[in-house]
Formats: structure tokens, C-alpha cells, sequence
């Protein structure tokens, strides 16, 4: 293979409208729930990742985006073409990894990168050979001798190749071993970086933290939050424990702005969960005696179970 190009692509203004637009997107398989009333957009050099536990609609979202699937209602668009009705034209513009990669067997690797590269119309193989060296991959195997990480790499590489304007990738890190996990978010970085974009679909949560600006959450079906990570993080409930030299009261706490439940079970402690500023709480704490007071704040992880947890009705 050629050697590494070090030449930047120049990248174009952005665009005044949103690169993906989903409005009311739903998918429904006869009487089976898929998506419902999906909304939500991604601009030109966001990366966008769409979060949830398995079932909960994000391959679905997908297949349809890459117009591998006929929404029920609602549409979407990438580059102000219709995902359905133009996907021969929105596949020139998106690199694909879907969530399971498979290819003929009895190929190389560099085979099915050749014959994919051609079938894109040619990529710059001296880019091309510097993702193979990247995410150390053999291309000399043949594709049933590789482990399930080294097949992933093979679908990496071939979505990014192209230098697409966007990047759509279903569990990108499925499979890589932590160094290749790095490097992968290394890869993001650079596509962001050249103004393009990715929308990835995942349910681990430092792949989120590594590579998102803005992230989506979907459950049964449904799109329950769009914000920033950071936003998130703003969402998160505070754990106040105080430790009393006698029997700690309940009622010093609950009616306190943003208190969410205060127990008492362990001896001469009160244990305070809330959001938002803890100032009132700690005040309140020491004006009863408090002896000790310690903190915890919840992780991102935290955060997103709390999203998860199952709706009371499931979508129609």
C-alpha cells in the first residue's frame, strides 16, 4: 500500500441547515413496537451519539436513516434528501458500520477493502492504508480467520475510507481491545476536526464521553432527552449523608428546595437525596449538630439507568 497521505481535506462552509433532520420518525413491525415519534437533528462536525440498552430502537433508527428500512410515518433526512425515496444519492454522502459486519468469508481483508473502495467510485488508499496500520489489521487474512475485533476493524476502515461527510456507526466499539477502543476515538476527533460528522449508536458510556458533543437517548421506542453531555451531567441527584450525635429527624430535611427523599435508617443518620445546590442541606446539617457529612454524586452511568428504567405503559 501507498504511503500515508498527510494532506487535509478542505472543508466547506456549513451548511444553514441541519445535516440530519429526523421529524416524527416511526417504525412499527405490524403489531410490534420499533421507534415512535422520533425527533431530533445533528449539524455539520457534531458528533452525535444515540444511547440505549439493546431493543430500545437504535439499529431501527438507523436501518431506516440509511433507507434500509420504510418508515411507518415521520421522515428523515440527510443533506436535505429523503433517507427513503433518494438513498442512492444519501449513501454517497454517509460511511456505514452497521451492527453486525459480515462479508464473504473465503476474502482477504484487502480484498473486501479494494472491492468496497471501488464500489464507492475510489478513496485515497494512502488514507486508506494509514487506517489498515492504525487499527493494526492485517488485511493479508482471509475474513472467516479473523476474530470478531479484527472483523470490526475491517468495518471501521471501511466506513471511514471515504471521508464521507457523515459517519453512521451502530456499536463502533463492539469488539476492539481498549488500545484499539483509543484509537478509534482518535479517528473521531479527526473527522470533527475536518467539520464532518458522526452519529454513532451505542450503550457504553466512555465511548460517549470520549467522542460526543450532543447525545440522544432512546427507550422503548421513544426519544425521552436530547442535550449535551454536559447537560446531563446537570440532571444528576446529589446523596447527603449527615451523621447526628443522636437520632437524626426526617422532617430537619424534606421540605427543603430540591429535596427528592430523606431516610433515616441507620442510627443518628440522615441520608439526603436531592438536585441541584446543596448549600440549604449543609446549612440545616450543621445548625442540628452534625458530627460528620459526606457527599456522592452519581456517575454518568448513574444518570442514563435513570432514563432507563421502563416506562409504566409500553408504546402502542
Amino acid at each position: 500500500m501507498a504511503t500515508p497521505s498527510t494532506t487535509t481535506p478542505a472543508t466547506s462552509a456549513a451548511p444553514t441547515t441541519a445535516l440530519v433532520q429526523v421529524e416524527g420518525l416511526t417504525k412499527r413491525y405490524g403489531a410490534s413496537r420499533g421507534v415512535e415519534d422520533v425527533t431530533f437533528e445533528l449539524r455539520d462536525g457534531e458528533v452525535f451519539g444515540f444511547l440505549g440498552p439493546n431493543g430500545a430502537g437504535k439499529t431501527t433508527t438507523i436501518r431506516t436513516l440509511m433507507g434500509l428500512l420504510h418508515p411507518t410515518t415521520g421522515r428523515a433526512l440527510i443533506g436535505g434528501l429523503d433517507c427513503w425515496t433518494q438513498a442512492p444519492e444519501v449513501k454517497r454522502l454517509v460511511g456505514y458500520l452497521p451492527g453486525e459486519f459480515s462479508f464473504d468469508p473465503g476474502l482477504t481483508g484487502a480484498q473486501i477493502l479494494t472491492y468496497l473502495a471501488n464500489l464507492r467510485g475510489g478513496v485515497d488508499h494512502a488514507y486508506l492504508t494509514q487506517l489498515v496500520e492504525r487499527l493494526e489489521l492485517d488485511p493479508s487474512k482471509r475474513f472467516r480467520e479473523y476474530s470478531r475485533g479484527n472483523k470490526q476493524k475491517v468495518g471501521l476502515a471501511q466506513a471511514f475510507m471515504g471521508k464521507p461527510r457523515l459517519l453512521i456507526l451502530d456499536e463502533p466499539t463492539s469488539g476492539l481491545d481498549p488500545l484499539n477502543q483509543q484509537e478509534f476515538y482518535k479517528l473521531v476527533a479527526e473527522v470533527r476536526a475536518d467539520g464532518r460528522s458522526v452519529f454513532l449508536s451505542s450503550h457504553i458510556l466512555p465511548e460517549v464521553e470520549h467522542t460526543c458533543d450532543r447525545v440522544g437517548i432512546i427507550r422503548e421506542g421513544r426519544l425521552v432527552k436530547v442535550g449535551g453531555v454536559n447537560e446531563l451531567r446537570d440532571l444528576r441527584q446529589r446523596v447527603l449523608e449527615a451523621q447526628f450525635s443522636g437520632p437524626a429527624q426526617a422532617a430537619w430535611f424534606s421540605a427543603l428546595p430540591g429535596v427528592i427523599s430523606v431516610t433515616t435508617d441507620e442510627p443518628n443518620t440522615a441520608r439526603i437525596t436531592l438536585t441541584g445546590d446543596m448549600a440549604e442541606a449543609l446549612r440545616v446539617a450543621v445548625e442540628h449538630g452534625a458530627l460528620n457529612v459526606t457527599t456522592h454524586e452519581p456517575s454518568l452511568e448513574d444518570i442514563f439507568l435513570r432514563f432507563y428504567e421502563p416506562v409504566s405503559e409500553p408504546v402502542a
